[in-house]
């Protein structure tokens, strides 16, 4: 593992290899219409600050505290995708993984492309959900599991026993190797662990043909707050719209260019070492508009 101050993220962060822990999430972007209208909603809502990225005008990176958050990139017109806040997994090889995907029927849309500090693509498994590979150096605390990472994801997909399949096989999951993830089922839940800690969570009962993006299969990013409602009432002023809430513990939130994201009370779930489940929102997507 190497510390030393990464140009990509403009920050002077310090950088850890993508293969501290191999299959684990790495890293989250938004991929947005406007970079410069992303900045304001969650400067707004989240209190973020922004740095121009080593990767060019298009890109930016997030910063609370200081601290290396996530990445921004205004190209979802140019690559012809939705806007979506997509995680990133660390990999050996992006050109093998990105293989592994193909050949078990999963969509690599973009890549493998080369970065100043690394190599990534733009995949999708065979249920849809889009999600990305890293092959490279990110800043340091992602790996780490929940609650210290800086965001947490969780899959919600058709059947997540099938899902599991997939990845395991895609990112090496479960293979008994030193720096790898391992894989334990609670429940109807699919929990993938790194060092002992809980870093991504796989849960059941979204529907494919789903006309909603919220219902169907995809992967949830959520950010540990200290304060749930006071960030719904910031999303609601910007013009985000809320589409799922319980209230103090986690909500759904669309921003104004249609970017899902979660936010999670850090202290419910750092007690529960455990996001709280997934709410139904088939009922309730896009049903909060902001006050006039």
């Amino acid at each position: 593992m190497t510390r030393e101050p990464t140009a990509a993220t403009g920050s002077g962060a310090a950088a850890t290899s993508s293969g501290a822990l191999y299959g684990a999430p790495c890293w989250v972007s938004l991929m947005t219409r406007d970079l410069e209208a992303a900045h304001d909603f969650y400067g707004a809502v989240m209190g973020w600050e922004f740095r121009p990225a080593r990767l060019g005008k298009d890109f930016s990176v997030a910063l609370s505290g200081g601290r290396v958050v996530a990445g921004m990139g205004a190209l979802a017109s140019a690559f012809h995708v939705a806007v979506a806040w997509t995680p990133y997994f660390a990999v050996r090889n992006a050109d093998v993984t990105a293989g592994r995907i193909r050949e078990r029927s999963g969509t690599v849309a973009v890549g493998p492309v080369a970065f100043a500090l690394g190599r990534g693509a733009l995949a999708a498994d065979r249920d849809g959900a889009v999600f990305g590979i890293w092959e490279g150096e990110l800043p340091t605390g992602w790996g780490e599991g929940w609650p210290t990472a800086p965001a947490w994801v969780r899959l919600h997909t058709r059947d997540a026993f099938e899902a599991a399949i997939f990845y395991g096989e895609v990112l090496d999951w479960a293979c008994g190797r030193a720096g790898h993830c391992d894989v334990e089922y609670e429940g109807d839940e699919v929990v993938l662990r790194g060092t002992g800690r809980a870093v991504a969570r796989l849960s059941s009962g979204a529907l494919e043909a789903a006309p909603d993006p919220a219902i169907r299969p995809r992967w949830q990013v959520h950010f540990p707050v200290t304060d749930v409602e006071g960030r719904v009432a910031a999303a609601l002023r910007h013009g985000g719209t809320v589409v799922s809430h319980e209230p103090g513990v986690q909500a759904t939130l669309r921003d104004p260019d249609g970017g899902l994201f979660t936010l999670t009370d850090s202290g419910t779930a750092e007690r529960a070492e455990a996001l709280p489940g997934p709410t139904d929102v088939s009922a309730e997507a896009g049903a909060v508009e902001p006050p006039d």
